[in-house]
């Protein structure tokens, strides 16, 4: 179990600011969605979450110490990280990068014991890449490269897990299955964190929603509370139809 505060946060890059007071308690168990648009600030929260990004003023607390005084270590071995857009340089076995997920419990020069193995061989399997553990990572193809970063995020076996734009390069059978492994991890009583576009799938599989603007957190709560038309109007500057299709809840674009 973990436990993640964000208190008054501010986030400025020169004189611009980037996060402003930004204030949520997130909990085990949960599947939080980040969504705003392109500049909102969502993936400056994440980082900031990680103590990737100084603040310019208040805090973020892990287990109830500031993140920022953690040893990188503690805070890789309790939350795992997919960034978005990552690239790959080195030829590397999809099985290889896989277990660059378990380099925070490993010393220096160690070898990967039974333990390690075993938790490679699961993340392996719940991001549908088994079958590629032995294929040369740089050369697969956008979504198979996409699975198999988050394989690696997997393979930490950390009590929170922030994924940013998970669904880039996934088709939408490959979308739904990532959504469907985020809510399994979840329900298992991780801490999930997931930047996303995607308001279909943000109301339908988040149990929390954190809908930012401008730097501001506008609204934070239920999907059905966030997700109004009156909200996504007012951010994103269009129109949208909302309905229902077998009991999952649709947001559609319409015009601006």
């Amino acid at each position: 179990m973990v436990t993640l505060a964000v208190k008054a946060l501010h986030v400025n890059i020169g004189a611009r600011p980037i996060l402003q007071g930004i204030d949520a308690a997130l909990k085990a168990g949960t599947l939080v969605g980040v969504i705003g648009p392109n500049g909102a600030g969502k993936s400056t929260l994440v980082r900031a979450i990680l103590g990737l990004a100084p603040l310019t003023a208040g805090e973020v607390l892990l287990d109830d110490l500031p993140v920022g005084g953690s040893p990188r270590t503690d805070i890789a071995r309790k939350i795992a990280y997919l960034p978005q857009g990552q690239t790959l340089h080195w030829p590397l076995s999809v099985e290889r990068l896989v277990a660059l997920g378990r380099l925070p419990y490993l010393a220096p020069f160690s070898r990967i014991a039974k333990a390690d193995q075993a938790a490679i061989d699961r993340a392996l399997t719940l991001a549908d890449v088994q079958h590629l553990r032995h294929r040369d990572a740089t050369h697969l193809s956008g979504g198979e490269r996409a699975r198999a970063l988050l394989a690696r995020a997997l393979a930490v076996e950390a009590p929170a897990l922030i994924v940013d734009e998970p669904l880039g390069a996934l088709d939408p059978g490959h979308q739904m299955e990532v959504m469907e492994l985020l809510r399994r991890q979840a329900d298992s009583g991780a801490l999930v964190i997931a930047v996303l576009h995607d308001l279909s799938m943000a109301a339908r599989f988040c149990d929390r929603v954190m809908l930012l603007d401008e730097g501001r957190l506008v609204a934070d709560g239920p999907p059905d509370a966030v997700l109004t038309a009156d909200n996504v109007r007012a951010v994103y500057h269009m129109n949208v139809w909302m309905g229902e299709v077998e009991g999952h809840r649709v947001i559609l674009p319409l015009r601006s």
